[in-house]
């Protein structure tokens, strides 16, 4: 039985990857802090190991023997300071890689984004240069991958990295729950009518894609943006979780401009009176929503065949239904 090991292995991602992964019959290390909330793995017959990417010295227990690292883990957000995202995206990745290089492990699965591609434009591929100015998640991730490439000249360990768009899905509770919420609760508006497009992957096929990734030969040493291929405008996308909520899509729009112009004020106000929570808008929330961030998944199709397996329908269904059993059992508690 082979092994493999996830780190943040509790998230979003993580969780689900992990399932996937004991299905087909893996040994799982699922690497967690000690404060993190389990709630996802409960119950699941993983290996937990307690350590932190940030403490190098924690990291080796969890990699013995392991053949594959999915490097899941990293600081996701769109609000906080630099040093922080550092700390964690690029020196944690660090700190992974070489302890996975260190222990023998055979592949490294390092989970990037396509944040760093930036916004404004339509079909990016993955050679295609990373925007300016970006954000300190988006910053950090990139820094991470290059430094990624240039380790893998000097070293045996097989490294490979996907760029996914925005994932939702099941125990989705970092972009669709949050997007739900508003929708529901009348705090919902879309930015110039919805008419940009965007690039949604449903979580269980991203998964399917870190698993190619983890076992093709074909995937060492290439970078993968991982989307569910649609093209597809934000109005669409709304309409579609609207019908699967049952509820009526909010006519209301805001020009990007303004929208922007309101993000900004509020990004102003939180950094000035430093304060810890974030903001209600952010700039890279209005240019997720108002400007084309739309990526080709044209390699993965070259490379592997790819197609994805579950449609936006049946994938937002699912999310939607594993939003309302989260709301019930947190109701029960």
């Amino acid at each position: 039985m082979q092994k493999v090991l996830v780190t943040g292995a509790n998230g979003f991602i993580g969780s689900n990857l992990c399932r996937r992964l004991l299905t087909d019959g893996y040994e799982v290390h699922a690497l967690v802090r000690k404060s993190s909330d389990l709630q996802f793995i409960d119950g699941l017959p993983v290996n937990l190991f307690y350590g932190d990417i940030t403490q190098p010295e924690t990291l080796k227990p969890a990699m013995e023997n392991v053949q594959i690292v999915f490097h899941v883990a990293g600081l996701a957000a769109d609000w906080g300071p630099f040093s922080l995202f550092e700390k964690i995206n690029f020196f944690g990745t660090q700190n992974v890689a070489k302890a996975a290089e260190k222990a023998g492990v055979k592949r490294f699965v390092y989970v990037s984004t396509v944040a760093f591609h930036g916004f404004g434009r339509q079909n990016v591929k993955e050679d295609d240069p990373p925007a300016q100015n970006l954000i300190p998640y988006a910053q950090t991730k990139l820094m991470a991958e290059q430094w990624l490439w240039d380790f893998s000249t000097g070293c045996s360990m097989e490294i490979t990295a996907v760029r996914p768009g925005n994932v939702f899905g099941i125990n989705d509770r970092t972009f669709l729950f949050k997007y739900i919420d508003a929708l529901l609760q009348g705090k919902f508006a879309e930015i110039n009518h919805g008419r940009s497009k965007t690039c949604p992957v449903y979580v269980e096929n991203l998964v399917d894609i870190m698993m190619l990734l983890g076992n093709e030969q074909k995937a060492v040493g290439n970078a993968y943006l991982a989307t569910d291929g649609l093209d597809i405008s934000w109005h669409a996308f709304n309409t579609a979780l609207a019908k699967q909520l049952g509820v009526p899509l909010p006519k209301t729009s805001l020009p990007y401009g303004l929208a922007m112009a309101a993000a900004k004020s509020y990004y102003a106000f939180h950094r000035f009176l430093k304060l810890r929570s974030e903001p209600f808008l952010t700039p890279y929330r209005i240019d997720n929503g108002g400007r084309d961030y739309h990526f080709s998944i044209q390699k993965l199709k070259a490379h592997f065949g790819y197609v994805p397996k579950v449609g936006l329908e049946e994938g937002l269904r699912r999310t939607v239904e594993s939003y309302w059993d989260g709301k019930s059992g947190a109701d029960m508690h």
